[in-house]
């Protein structure tokens, strides 16, 4: 037989460790595996036959032990192997009692290597009391309760490893299968991805459903982080477009504990099925090549078989299960695409390389975008919509202030604030008027002043300065740049532009003799709403 070592290995095996050498020494010199060492020094007589030898003459082993000279003594052994059995004795054996009470708490090996070092005095390594330990658990393993379920009461879902995709002469993609089991016929759908991201597992997950024809109660999941946050056994963190997804079909995620893929053995045992007996030596051209090999498969294959542990054809079953399953919704989930953004200092989200304004009081928070191809949400933590925008080109903001800070470009936001003017009174609205014909953007601050003096004073009394500021023909005072200056309207001027212009700059520099006449009306009452 192939799995029998050899007469003279199995002889330098025991010949090695009646000399002392360790188990782990033997398998090393010897080149084979140190469980088949532990393996032949466990047996309770020889494996073999050692008839041939003299009385008290021990077998020569197969290699050379190094270090013994001709007539010299005989090499120590690496490791003292005094005690009951073959193999070197464990250093833990003076506390065994102990070290199985703490076991039988539930306590770890750390935890025990500790307890042992303050109160014990133990001294040697960690690796001594691991080894300890792993032993006594071998030797009482624990019980597994078996769990089964109701027609439509539970659905496993899992990703596995797929086929490779060869779409040219280039290096081969790597596929994902997305496998989907009921937990009481074992029906299943399974489907060829690129990705395992939230809106990949969401579609596989509807189109599943939508190929079974209902939805079970309960979907179970690993801890993947396209479908849950934050792990936790009594309150794990759902994603919430998968809590969505979960009300639109009334089913109810219920993950497993982390690291414990026997909570969901079925789907496990399923994946483990699908690629030693569908994927394993085939590759494929593109993604749709795969997922109608995998739906021929399904319906040929994996429903026609009798499954080995209900002894049932798996699509009998199925349609015993069928009509418990709950209907369908109506409409399929929307599609969206969603993630956590940070609000900037701008109270802008940068969602799809385009810009989006929030809420200012969300600066430095964190939020949640869904956005497709039409419209962007904001919701805050407790998934409240704070915003909505249409989406805008990348690069692009949904609204910003224009140059100098305005709210519109330049000129619109002079015509804006000249509008403003003419709403005080009509004289008003012709200073403004002329101001921005002389001065051009300009006179926009100006404008802007004059629409700010009605904080101060009444309508009349900024009409009334306007009026006289629009006649005035004499000295009127400049005060920009801090210099005083004199204006004489001049009666020379022989044609209509130049008597225009030197209107204009009379109209724009009476703004001191506006002032002075605004001053003495400080006690109107009339005042513009």
């Amino acid at each position: 037989m192939s799995n029998v070592l050899k007469v003279s290995l199995q002889t330098t095996i025991y010949s090695l460790a009646q000399r002392g050498w360790s188990r782990r020494r033997i398998a090393k010199e010897l080149g084979i595996n140190r469980e088949t060492v532990g393996r032949y020094l466990r047996l309770p007589k020889p494996a073999i036959s050692t008839a041939g030898f003299e009385d008290g003459e021990a077998p020569k082993p197969a290699i050379s032990i190094t270090g013994n000279l001709a007539g010299k003594e005989e090499s120590k052994p690496a490791i003292s192997i005094a005690g009951i059995g073959a193999g070197r004795r464990s250093r833990c054996e003076g506390l065994a009692e102990v070290i199985a009470a703490k076991v039988e708490v539930g306590l770890s090996g750390q935890r025990i290597y500790q307890d042992l070092v303050e109160q014990n005095g133990f001294s040697d390594s960690y690796q001594w009391v691991q080894r300890f330990v792993r032993k006594l658990k071998g030797a009482q393993p624990q019980r597994v309760w078996r769990m089964e379920a109701r027609p439509s009461e539970e659905v496993q879902v899992d990703f596995g490893l797929g086929a490779p995709i060869w779409e040219g002469p280039s290096r081969p993609r790597r596929s994902w299968v997305f496998r989907m089991v009921l937990s009481y016929s074992r029906k299943a759908y399974s489907e060829a991805v690129l990705r395992q991201d939230t809106e990949t597992f969401l579609r596989c997950l509807e189109n599943g459903l939508r190929a079974f024809g209902g939805v079970p109660l309960l979907l179970n999941l690993d801890n993947l982080k396209a479908a849950v946050l934050k792990a936790d056994w009594f309150d794990p963190e759902i994603n919430p477009k998968l809590a969505d997804f979960c009300r639109h079909y009334r089913i109810h995620v219920m993950p497993c504990r982390p690291y414990k893929p026997q909570h969901k053995g079925k789907v496990e045992r399923g994946v483990a099925y699908l690629r030693a007996n569908a994927l394993k030596g085939r590759r494929f051209k593109s993604l749709a090549e795969e997922n109608l090999f995998l739906e021929h498969w399904e319906s040929q294959v994996a429903d026609k078989r009798i499954h080995g542990t209900t002894r049932k054809q798996v699509a009998a079953c199925f349609e015993q299960e069928r009509p418990y399953l709950q209907p369908l919704p109506d409409s399929l989930f929307p599609s969206f695409q969603e993630a956590r953004r940070s609000v900037h200092r701008d109270s802008y989200v940068e969602v799809a390389r385009a810009y989006y304004g929030v809420p200012a009081e969300l600066i430095g928070h964190q939020v949640w975008v869904r956005w497709d191809s039409r419209c962007v949400r904001v919701f805050n933590q407790q998934m409240e919509q704070v915003q909505i925008h249409s989406r805008v080109e990348p690069g692009r903001f949904s609204h910003v202030l224009g140059a100098r800070g305005l709210h519109a470009p330049v000129i619109s936001s002079c015509r804006y604030w000249i509008s403003r003017a003419a709403v005080i009174g009509e004289q008003c609205g012709q200073w403004a008027q002329g101001a921005f014909e002389l001065r051009g953007a300009e006179s926009l601050r100006s404008i802007m002043g004059l629409c700010a003096l009605i904080k101060q004073h009444s309508a009349t009394a900024i009409n009334t300065a306007c009026s006289k500021a629009l006649k005035a023909g004499v000295r009127a005072t400049d005060r920009r740049n801090g210099k005083n200056r004199t204006l004489r309207s001049s009666k020379d001027h022989s044609t209509k532009r130049e008597r225009s212009r030197t209107r204009l700059q009379l109209v724009f520099t009476a703004k001191p003799v506006l002032e002075d006449q605004l001053s003495a009306d400080r006690g109107s009452v009339l005042a513009w709403q």
